[in-house]
Order: C-alpha cells, then structure tokens, then sequence
C-alpha cells in the first residue's frame, strides 16, 4: 500500500535541532522517515541513528532513505530502549535527538491496523506487531475498574464510567471484535449532546485504549532522562507531542532536569550540589502555522519543545 506522510513541524524541528554536517543524531521514532530525510540530506561525514517499534516503518524508510543509508543505521526496537540502542551503534553521544510521539499517519490510514475510529479492523492498535499485549485484550478482559481509569486519565473522557460500563456489558454477550463495533458501544454510553459535538465521540476513548497498549506515557520520563543523558554538551532534544498528557509530562521532565539547586532559600550555601542538565530553547511549545494546518490538519495539536545540554561545570 503507498501511503503519504506529512512530517508535522518539519522546519521548526531541523531549525531546532541546529545539525552539523559532521555531528551524531537520533530519530527516536522514524515513522515515514519524513524528519529523518531532511536531517541525512544535511549529513556530510555524519551519522543518524533512526529507532522505531514498527517494522513496517523500518521497511518503509530502507527505501525512503536509499540515497543516504551510508550515513544511516536502522533500528528495530523501542525508544524506551535508547541508551542501549546507542551504545549497541557504538555512539558515544548524540549532536541531537528528535522524538515525535504521535501515530504515524500510515498506522492511522492501514485500516488493518485498528486504530482508526474511521474504519472497521480487528482490534490491535499495537505500535510494534511483535507486542503482545492488543486492544482487544484490553477491551474484553480488563476489569470494569480498570477501563474506567484509562479512559479518564490517558483520554481525559468525561463519560468514562458509562462507557467503561457499556463496554462491561457488550462483552457479556460476545467479545468485542473490531473498531467499529467498539465505536457503536462508546456512542450507546454517551449523551445526544456528545454526540453531536465536532470532535468524533470515540476520538479520546480510542487515543487512551491506544495508550494503554504501548505503555506511551509510562515509557516517557525515563526515555527523556536516558535521551539527556545520551547527548553531547551543547546537543539538542526536540519533542513532539499531540496531547495534553504528554505535553505536560514532556513539560514537566524538561523543567526538573533545567532546574538547579533545590536547597532551602534560606541556606547560606548550596549544599545539595544539583546542576541544571539542559537549559530550555523553548519556555512555550511552538506549534504549526496555518499554512502547515491548512496542508495537515493533523498537525492542529502539535506541539513542539527544544531543550539543550548544558555544558559540564568546572569542578
């Protein structure tokens, strides 16, 4: 199947990242090796390191990046797994890492892959299709409780309780098999109200269940410490996210590790020795103008956050 991908925030992103035609980078989720393209054309004698859980995507970007692999290793696994994706490359430190957090628009537009609300597929929605945990299993065996909490705290659905129970009783009578029929049980929990709002009723119900399947937000603070850890002084971290959760949980990561002592202000001298490790390139996220949104309106929730290494302290 051919698909097209617009990269969200592409300039803002390579503008960020401010890449050296020598320097050392990391891709932490190619995709369609959109932002990945446009950093390998700026590579002379350098090396980008492009990681993502979809073998699909690695397949993909063998391809899209043909005219550039001499500068580029390709690595099936997860960004969760960064600090030992590096040192299996034999990369000492990174110039500048990217990490785009949002589904991929081929993973929305493959019907097969069920994550789209839009059409009929078995449920799975797994990011990497050697996982074993799917949505289905979620879906027809998590307790009542349990569907309740996603729901409100990875969708921020407000109906929480009455579609966690609508989907308790659906899958009394039989399992809940595929999108479609999960979009039906969602609609049945909701108010005429909901119904008729802009945004589609199963959007957040579908975004937390999907969350829930790739333990997205668990995997994040850790995977931005190890990504800090892992660049050069000076070396850039760029980070897309598309919804509140993440944003705030990139937020709040970036702020901890820019912020320096945390002693009493009342302490004559510091003496829990923190140092800031990054210093923030962005205070407000940068988000797409209207000429990007008037091309991908998939880019409407992006939000973009740069942050770079501080340079070590003189001891």
């Amino acid at each position: 199947m051919e698909f097209t991908h617009k990269p969200v925030l592409l300039h803002e992103c390579i503008e960020a990242l401010n890449i050296r035609p020598d320097g050392v980078y990391v891709d932490g989720t190619l995709g369609r090796a959109g932002h990945s393209l446009e950093i390998a054309r700026r590579l002379a004698t350098g090396r980008l390191i492009c990681i993502d859980r979809d073998m699909a995507a690695i397949e993909a970007a063998k391809v899209r990046l043909a005219p550039y692999m001499d500068h580029v290793t390709l690595v099936h696994s997860n960004f969760s797994e960064l600090g030992g994706v590096l040192r299996q490359a034999g990369a000492s430190g990174a110039d500048g890492m990217l990490f785009d957090l949002g589904v991929s628009s081929p993973q929305l537009d493959d019907a097969s892959r069920g994550f789209s609300y839009m059409q009929d597929a078995p449920l799975d929605m797994r990011m990497d299709l050697e996982a074993p945990l799917t949505a289905y299993e979620i879906v027809n065996t998590w307790s009542g409780d349990e569907l309740r909490r996603i729901l409100f705290e990875y969708g921020e659905e407000r109906y929480a309780p009455a579609i966690a129970r609508a989907i308790v009783r659906a899958r009394e009578t039989r399992p809940v098999e595929t999108t479609l029929e999960l979009v039906d049980i969602i609609k049945s929990a909701m108010p005429p109200a909901a119904l008729r709002e802009k945004q589609h009723p199963a959007k957040r119900s579908f975004q937390a269940i999907r969350i829930a399947v790739n333990g997205e937000l668990d995997a994040l603070p850790p995977m931005l410490r190890a990504a800090v850890e892992g660049l050069n002084p000076g070396g850039r971290l760029a980070v897309i996210t598309f919804h509140s959760l993440e944003d705030r949980i990139v937020k709040r990561t970036l702020q901890d590790m820019a912020r320096g002592c945390t002693c009493p202000p009342n302490f004559p001298v510091c003496v829990c020795g923190k140092k800031p490790k990054v210093k923030l390139i962005t205070r407000k996220p940068i988000v797409s103008g209207e000429e990007e949104l008037a091309e991908n309106p998939r880019a409407r929730s992006a939000k973009l956050r740069v942050a770079e290494k501080c340079e070590p302290f003189d001891i």
